[in-house]
């Protein structure tokens, strides 16, 4: 046990990462087979048999696929590493995101068929805002039609980064045995079915020799463009040695200078132990990136991140990542954002749903604390008489609607207290009334996500909801600059209200939001009342003049103003400001958008038209086409599409009728775009 709390407090020997992908790409069958190999799992935990150990919520074992993330901590190799399985599906992105806001690197996982697929895209430019180090672990490469070289190239291409390839596969499809390391120039074959026995290392076959030495090459010469240590070996035809070799693929790829890339089928059991050695090897470990604010010092006061809230039988339960200090249960925190000081009853070590006490966190671990009750995702955590405020976690706008009312009156109070928690665990979901038929809207990022958010109130909260539709989460914006001067004056009796403000609204791009600045000089406006004005606007946005959409991405910007030494008040500022903003934004041609997806949809060729025309039929802008590998029926084609939201609902039942059951597709929020005339007249009713 000694052994065991000294590896922790060794933060060099630390990581921190994230097991990230497309749906379906294997990811968590990864994550099952980490641990297996690390003996954190005596059993092989199949997603298929709604068997994983990371998997352990009732309806990620019944749908199979993973809905929430979920943290492990396993050794390798003498290095702690604290593992997070997020999930592939963009409804469920918002664990992705705040995933990664706390780690330190990312395995990212491609399907050795599919490649680089659109939530892979979305990920990595999540891991990109947060500058996080990866690896790619191209996956299935038994399955028919994989093509390892095809998938380097789609990250290149695609996601553009200089990908390092260190290892290539020894067979292809259902002949794939092992890989070749190109650092050490061995072959690793895994024998027997199952592979669970580990691999041998032997010579690189004779056939591969040339092309692996191709490759080599290619490594070398990439690094030396990176890496001034290894330039200089490498100008003057000296091999590296291994040490020297591994040092420099660390640099490259902690600065984000290259990713390396990795072959294997997890689902084989081929490829994670030296995937394994790549974590440890080149990610980083907790302060050795920049992009922190705080240096990781376990001897400074505390700064921790609240990342995630998760409510169960036996209370609140809030994951945090320690960035500085140390964390003991009894001690008491600031919440720095609120002010409001917490007290932390226990902390835990998590093992996916199993909980081990712990004594004393520090900086670089990732622990859940057990007694706070005004934390939520995003807050940092900080030694009292030292507050630092880091960098918040941002939830992305929601596309979806539907309008829940309780069955019966007695599910009422319980489906207020569920939606409540249900809002707090998952940041992404939101609530509002709707102004003119009084209905609670439910909001999210797609069907599933609503349809798992809904089962879970029948099932942890007893509550039976009647479900609306689903809506379009349409919004509206400005399309050009409008002034708006109101006077509001009220006097009837008592102590009046006064307060004259004289505002600009302009557009902004698509994606900025709401912005608010304040030009007041000489004190027209007192410098207390300026926040009651931005307060106002932002209340008036909620509801847009055009169909009570909310109002987005525009600034407003508080001109000129006067106010009256005994009338004037917060809410009377607050007042005037709605109502400019309702004057202004009927001048300012104000427009309804709408939410439009990107859509991949993966069919065989004979079906390619079909497809196409019915995209046309939804208003869809076909942007591509491309081919696929085999996969047993022939050709595949990959046709990728930005289609409205609007025409995408029951797709999934129109697609397998055009093509006898034979295609898929995935979608994602892309973007918000002006709805056409048409649309419009059919929203504002």
């Amino acid at each position: 046990m000694e052994s065991r709390k000294e590896r922790r407090n060794e933060r060099r020997n630390l990581r921190n990462i994230g097991i990230i992908a497309h749906v379906d790409a294997g990811k968590t069958t990864t994550s099952e087979r980490i641990l297996f190999y690390t003996g954190a799992s005596h059993r092989l935990g199949e997603v298929h048999d709604g068997a994983a150990t990371m998997d352990f919520d009732p309806q990620e074992q019944a749908r199979g696929i993973t809905i929430n993330s979920a943290a492990t901590t396993v050794f390798w190799r003498e290095h702690q590493i604290n593992l997070i399985d997020t999930p592939g599906h963009i409804d469920f992105n918002i664990e992705v995101n705040r995933s990664l806001r706390v780690l330190d690197g990312a395995v990212v996982v491609f399907d050795g068929v599919a490649g680089v697929e659109p939530q892979t895209e979305t990920n990595w430019r999540l891991a990109d805002r947060y500058r996080a180090p990866r690896l790619a672990f191209v996956n299935k490469l038994d399955r028919t039609g994989a093509d390892f070289l095809r998938v380097v190239g789609m990250i290149e291409d695609r996601l553009g980064v200089v990908p390092l390839v260190l290892q290539l596969p020894i067979g292809s499809e259902g002949d794939f045995t092992g890989v070749i390391d190109l650092v050490t120039m061995q072959a690793l074959l895994w024998q027997g079915g199952a592979g669970t026995t580990g691999y041998v290392t032997q010579a690189v076959p004779a056939a591969q020799r040339e092309h692996a030495a191709v490759w080599r090459e290619r490594l070398l010469e990439t690094l030396a463009e990176h890496d001034d240590a290894l330039l200089e070996d490498y100008l003057a035809g000296r091999e590296p040695a291994g040490d020297a070799l591994r040092a420099a693929i660390r640099r490259a790829t902690i600065t984000g200078a290259v990713v390396p890339v990795l072959a294997g089928s997890a689902f084989k059991n081929k490829g994670v132990e030296p995937l394994l050695d790549a974590v440890t090897a080149y990610l980083p470990a907790p302060g050795e990136l920049d992009r922190h604010e705080v240096s990781a010092d376990a001897d400074q006061p505390l700064v921790a991140l609240a990342f995630k809230v998760v409510h169960d039988a036996h209370g609140t339960l809030t994951f945090v990542r320690l960035y500085r200090g140390r964390l003991a249960a009894g001690d008491t925190v600031l919440n720095a954002g609120s002010g409001k000081r917490e007290r932390v009853a226990r902390l835990y070590e998590m093992h996916a749903d199993r909980k081990q006490e712990r004594d004393v966190a520090v900086a670089g671990d990732i622990v859940a604390i057990v007694g706070l009750k005004a934390t939520i995702t995003g807050d940092t955590l900080t030694d009292p008489a030292h507050p630092v405020v880091l960098e918040s976690i941002e939830s992305p706008e929601p596309v979806i609607d539907v309008a829940i009312e309780p069955k019966s009156q007695a599910d009422q109070a319980g489906l207020s207290r569920g939606l409540q928690v249900l809002v707090q665990e998952d940041p992404s979901l939101r609530l509002r009334q709707d102004p003119e038929s009084g209905q609670t809207l439910l909001s999210g990022m797609g069907e599933l996500q609503l349809e798992v958010t809904l089962e879970k109130l029948r099932t942890r909260f007893n509550v039976e909801v009647t479900v609306g539709r689903p809506q379009v989460a349409y919004r509206e914006t400005l399309t050009r600059a409008a002034d708006a001067r109101y006077l509001h004056r009220k006097q009837s009796g008592g102590p009046g209200q006064f307060a004259e403000v004289l505002l600009r609204f302009e557009p902004l791009a698509r994606g900025e939001g709401l912005q608010f600045e304040s030009r007041i000089t000489g004190g027209a406006v007192p410098r207390e009342f300026v926040p009651a004005v931005e307060a106002g606007i932002r209340r008036a946005a909620a509801q847009g003049v055009l169909a009570g959409y909310p109002v987005v991405d525009f600034k407003a910007t508080l001109l000129d103003g006067s106010y009256h030494e005994r009338d004037s008040s917060a809410l009377a500022f607050e007042t005037a400001a709605a109502a400019a903003f309702s004057e202004a934004a009927r001048d300012a041609q104000p427009m309804v958008l709408e939410p439009v997806m990107a859509v991949e949809v993966v069919t065989p060729a004979d079906h390619v038209g079909d497809v196409i025309g019915d995209m046309h039929r939804r208003r869809g802008l076909v942007r591509g086409q491309s081919q696929r590998g085999g996969d047993g029926s022939g050709n595949t084609v990959v046709v990728e599409a930005h289609v409205p939201l609007a025409g995408m609902f029951g797709y999934i039942g129109s697609l397998r009728a055009l093509t006898s059951g034979r295609a898929s597709f995935a979608m994602q929020f892309d973007h918000y775009a002006g709805a056409p005339a048409k649309a419009v007249a059919e929203i504002a009713g």
